[in-house]
């Protein structure tokens, strides 16, 4: 019988990590983890003979810890210091930390989308990408954005077409990421939709775009997909679980009639997520579904628990 151990099994049984999962461990893209290394010296990770780099356990836990303080509001040229001696976060930093910084990366943005200039949005976005993780990208920077132009299209002439320059711009983007990483992750699949009715899908796109920068792999339906298409999806591909996104009032018998049913003719967990979770999560709960909020972080690891939970029954 042939090995079929792979160069990058070995490597990880040695306890040292490829790039590759290194980034699907802490959520930090490989060209995050390169800037991080050449422009801050924040990680020295350890090369193959080819050169490829090489991450300890005691590396993987840095970057944790680089992006725990990343969370806390501290920018990306102030954290060596911390993560090197472990002292207190001084208050002043946590006051100013990012905030001038994600100030100057939405400004970029919005003056790029009021000029429809594909390529200057385009540079703002790689420029933010490649120094921090994706969610907090989507955090303080595209979600602010989104939010920005839903309020205040009415404040320009062309404010609708920028809104729709913004979103078809994003869907774009992360669509192509999402394909990209799709095809080198090998963790828990996901079907991941829009709940009949729902026809704005840049936060479930975006929420997509977090899971598989987590390691897990995505199958995308977009806008407005029936329930009952579901079960037949399953019966060709095998998914580890349903994520279903909504924002805007439930369709006329979603929650009475058509997810409860959904939940009893599928054995894999269903998660509903978005701002309907919220505005309607007891109802929700009920079916048997489970709420998993608007915050990707926090959903993620309450999909990580629940899948683990099954495979330990």
């Amino acid at each position: 019988m042939a090995n079929t151990t792979t160069a990058e099994d070995r490597t990880e049984a040695n306890g040292l990590y490829p790039i590759r999962t290194v980034s699907s461990l802490t959520g930090v893209n490989s060209v995050t983890l390169r800037a991080w290394e050449r422009r801050y010296n924040l990680i020295r990770p350890q090369r193959t003979a080819k050169g490829h780099r090489l991450y300890t356990q005691e590396d993987v836990e840095r970057i944790q810890r680089v992006v725990a303080l990343l969370n806390q509001g501290i920018s990306i040229g102030q954290v060596k210091p911390l993560v090197d001696k472990a002292v207190p976060i001084p208050e002043r930093l946590v006051q100013t930390g990012q905030a001038d910084e994600w100030q100057r990366y939405r400004t970029r943005m919005l003056n790029a989308i009021e000029h429809f200039d594909e390529t200057a949005l385009d540079a703002a976005y790689n420029d933010a990408l490649s120094l921090y993780p994706v969610d907090l990208v989507t955090r303080s920077l595209v979600t602010p954005l989104l939010q920005h132009l839903g309020e205040h299209w009415k404040d320009h002439p062309a404010g609708v077409a920028q809104e729709h320059f913004f979103s078809v711009y994003l869907r774009n983007r992360i669509g192509a990421r999402i394909h990209h990483l799709n095809a080198r992750e090998t963790g828990p699949l996901l079907l991941i939709s829009c709940l009949p009715g729902e026809f704005h899908e840049v936060g479930m796109l975006l929420f997509a775009l977090a899971a598989v920068s987590h390691g897990y792999r995505v199958i995308v339906f977009g806008a407005n997909l029936p329930l009952e298409q579901i079960p037949p999806v399953l019966e060709q591909r095998h998914c580890d679980a349903v994520v279903l996104s909504g924002s805007a009032r439930p369709a006329r018998g979603l929650i009475d009639e058509q997810l409860p049913a959904l939940v009893k003719r599928i054995d894999i967990p269903v998660f509903v997520g978005g701002g309907i979770s919220l505005r309607h999560g007891d109802a929700i709960d009920k079916t048997g579904a489970t709420t998993i909020g608007q915050d990707f972080q926090s959903a993620l690891t309450q999909i990580a628990e629940q899948l683990g939970a099954s495979k330990r029954r």
